[in-house]
């Protein structure tokens, strides 16, 4: 494990380093924040320690800027602050997890070992696309070239799914587990009616169909080739 400890009190550092070399661990130490934060952003490592309070930039200052660039480290953020606010407020700005002066290491080694096992964080998809038709997942808004659609709430989940599944042939079972969460046939026309309805708002009045009936198997959703 490679680690950066931005501490300006050097007994403080010279504690968590050698401990950490002890264990087998690379450790870099930088005492002053904007040190800190330009080999933060330079170099690469598995876990950061960062003093909350330090001479030059302030620690939540640093974890500020490396999450707005885009820097996802997982970072735990030491301080002599106690207070919930205190804590709320550090997690807010991008830390990972928050450790109170004093400390003892084997505490600090658990938490560390804990924040490098997480899985990294994946961007999360707000906006599903197939062709010319767009979803906005935030804003609940659908368009196709441009064109707003407007379309019910249970319309918006059946082309959701469709959008989700663009390309491969979805079953009627598929679509009432997956849309309306019936895990039985109602024996209606519920899937034919609202699927009638979504093609005559996403379809009619453009060039090409996106929306595909397959006999005998379901419904795909695919651009023309």
């Amino acid at each position: 494990m490679r680690v950066l400890v931005i501490e300006d009190d050097w007994r403080t550092a010279d504690f968590i380093v050698k401990s950490l070399r002890e264990q087998g661990h690379a450790a870099d130490v930088a005492a002053d924040g904007r040190d800190g934060l330009v080999i933060a952003a330079t170099q690469s490592y598995d876990v950061m320690i960062i003093d909350r309070m330090l001479p030059g930039l302030e620690g939540l200052t640093i974890v500020k800027t490396l999450r707005a660039s885009g820097i996802k480290t997982p970072v735990l953020l030491l301080t002599t602050k106690a207070q919930i606010s205190d804590r709320v407020e550090g997690l807010e700005a991008g830390a990972d997890d928050y450790l109170v002066k004093p400390f003892a290491f084997a505490e600090l080694s658990a938490r560390l070992n804990a924040l490098v096992r997480r899985p990294p964080m994946t961007a999360v998809e707000t906006v599903l696309q197939v062709h010319d038709l767009e979803m906005d997942l935030l804003k609940r808004t659908v368009t196709r070239a441009g064109k707003q659609i407007v379309i019910q709430p249970q319309e918006f989940r059946l082309l959701e799914f469709f959008m989700r599944h663009a390309g491969r042939v979805v079953t009627r079972t598929m679509l009432l587990e997956g849309v309306w969460d019936f895990h039985f046939d109602p024996l209606t026309k519920v899937v034919e009616t609202h699927i009638s309805r979504l093609r005559s708002k996403v379809d009619k009045g453009f060039d090409t169909e996106l929306i595909h009936t397959i006999r005998g198997a379901g419904y795909v959703l695919r651009a023309p080739e």
